[in-house]
């Protein structure tokens, strides 16, 4: 059987096609065996007076998507643009090949991998916020 396997703590949230659903007292396993099912662990998400940098914005976008708050035809121009922008000012090695990996997840219709990838870039994008400030 193919699909995603959530491994969930106890008491995590989770927002599958829009319900919020919390894990029991203990661990547990849960198989997704719906293709194409809109998954978000909460606790992995960004809350909408936290999009307040470049990264957060376009990570935000591609989690509206999987919350189902937006549409993927909508979504995804509006992804790749804010990808097209990172990529201009984050020219480093890792920060491109996390960009690249965001890009054709975006394009291969992969929403959490997309997200997952733009959040790697977050602390990059503090360090760099955090230089800026002190000079």
């Amino acid at each position: 059987m193919s699909g995603l396997i959530l491994k969930l703590a106890p008491h995590e949230r989770v927002l599958i096609n829009g319900a919020v659903i919390e894990n029991g007292e203990r661990r547990s396993r849960l198989s997704i065996v719906t293709p194409n099912a809109n998954i978000l662990r909460l606790r992995d998400a960004i809350h909408p007076g936290e999009v307040s940098t470049p990264v957060r914005r376009v990570a935000y976008i591609a989690q509206l998507v999987l919350s189902g708050d937006a549409a993927a035809e909508e979504a995804t121009p509006q992804l790749l643009r804010g990808i097209e922008q990172l990529s201009q000012v984050l020219t480093d090695p890792d920060s491109r090949a996390l960009l690249d990996r965001a890009s054709q997840a975006v394009l291969d219709g992969e929403f959490y991998p997309a997200m997952r990838h733009l959040r790697a870039l977050l602390p990059r994008e503090e360090r760099l916020f955090a230089a800026a400030t002190r000079q």
